[in-house]
């Protein structure tokens, strides 16, 4: 095996392969245990493997390490990790912390840890990277970093003062909303709270979206009013309409108070709704255009890096007003579609005839019918008076449809169970989770 040194922030994210170099995963942190009277000792990997579970990898397993790939033996117990006593993740629980030096000469804090292999083929803690306190009000200027072994240093425990979740965030910058949702969710309940709170507004609304309702509601209940309101800003109307739902009803009031008026409207529209109707699915912020836009507007509408994949895949054409509700809904304009013609065709030539709307009572499972009948993405929900309110995309019926623990689950059903949905769902007997639900607001 390799002796290089090797910092563990920069393994975050790389690829695991067998011996044969077929991909096995990627690595998420770095387990160690602490020693009486020696530096902590390496224990294994946390890997995410395909299905997004995350399996433990004895070090023991690790043949190379280096050039941003690890090589195992191939043999790796698939069950799903779950923190034992006295492990300690390097990445979730180590960086961000406060050290004393036991010299006297001050604190510091952890940015990186290296790891190295021993004599006897085992893996322990070599240096910290450290940064001190920076000593210029400047905002441009950082305190000096520091090496140091872990006998130079010693834990910095202060009671009620919550470790910096810098370091961590940084280190999964690059993770998508709901791989860092998964990433929060193993994290130790009170760590998982510090780092929601230091996460940035939308990239925090991005991470609930993708939560279960339970965590959602945890997280959200350890903000600060005021932050949590911001939070909900951030949020696609319809999941922070569903957060909302699962709130107090005197919580949720003074949330939907707190925040902006335009968003607070959305939210209380699609509460008045039932949780198992087109209403109580559907989103009020699809492309709106008018029929004199041209191909060349509406794909400049869809390119937006914030607009959801199943949002922009089809343009919704109405009379004016263009915000839900709108004026008379005249149809939708499919993307593909839209390649297929010059920039400069007008948009209300194009609208798909043979997609009808639904009204905002229409069922769950007759809107999945809908979608799964057509090959569509999205479906467009229409009031008494057929103007727009809003539409359904594929995720939310799924979101909706899947059971509570869908992100959690390892995604073996049987073949039987499967087919039952299937038949359930063509028939309309489809035992849908709204029936087991209280509704979200006055019908």
């Amino acid at each position: 095996m390799s002796a290089t040194r090797v910092f563990v922030a920069r393994l975050a994210g790389c690829i695991v392969f067998d011996p044969a170099g077929d991909r096995v995963g990627k690595v998420r942190d770095v387990l160690v245990v602490y020693r009486k009277n020696d530096p902590p000792s390496v224990v294994g990997l946390i890997v995410e493997i395909p299905g997004k579970r995350r399996v433990f990898v004895s070090i023991n397993r690790v043949t190379s390490i280096g050039s941003g790939q690890i090589i195992t033996t191939g043999l790796i117990n698939v069950r799903r990790y779950e923190q034992r006593g006295g492990e300690v993740r390097v990445i979730a629980e180590l960086l961000g912390r406060k050290v004393l030096f036991t010299d006297g000469s001050g604190e510091a804090t952890i940015e990186d840890v290296a790891i190295k292999e021993g004599t006897e083929a085992d893996w322990a803690v070599s240096q910290l990277f450290v940064r001190r306190p920076k000593t210029s009000a400047s905002p441009f200027v950082k305190g000096v970093t520091n090496f140091a072994t872990w006998a130079e240093v010693r834990e910095k425990k202060t009671e009620g003062q919550a470790q910096s979740a810098e370091h961590l965030i940084a280190t999964y910058s690059d993770l998508k909303p709901a791989d860092l949702a998964n990433t929060l969710l193993d994290l130790p309940r009170e760590r998982m709270f510090e780092v929601a709170g230091e996460l940035p507004d939308d990239r925090l609304a991005d991470v609930l979206e993708e939560m279960p309702e339970s965590d959602q509601v945890g997280i959200l209940t350890s903000l600060g009013d005021a932050r949590a309101a911001d939070v909900l800003d951030q949020m696609q109307p319809d999941d922070a309409a569903d957060l909302i739902a699962q709130l107090p009803e005197e919580r949720g009031e003074q949330l939907l108070d707190l925040m902006e008026p335009e968003e607070a409207e959305d939210v209380r529209f699609l509460l008045s709704y039932a949780p198992d109707t087109a209403g109580g699915l559907m989103t009020t912020e699809p492309i709106i255009v008018s029929a004199d836009a041209t191909v060349a507007e509406g794909l400049a509408r869809i390119r937006r890096h914030d607009l959801a994949p199943a949002l922009g895949a089809a343009i919704c054409v109405t009379l004016p007003p263009y915000e839900a509700p709108t004026g008379r809904f005249l149809g939708m304009v499919h993307f593909q579609r839209m390649l297929r013609y010059p920039p400069h065709e007008r948009l209300g030539t194009l609208l798909d005839a043979g997609l009808d709307p639904v009204t905002a009572d229409t069922s769950a499972a007759e809107v999945s019918r809908i979608l799964a009948s057509y090959d569509l993405v999205s479906v467009p929900v229409v009031d008494e008076n057929y103007r727009l309110v809003g539409v359904v995309t594929i995720d939310d019926v799924l979101d909706y449809l899947l059971p509570d623990d869908w992100r959690s689950h390892d995604g073996n059903d049987d073949v039987r169970r499967r087919a039952t949905a299937r038949s359930e769902l063509r028939t309309g007997s489809i035992p849908l989770p709204g029936a087991q639900r209280t509704t979200r607001g006055p019908q």
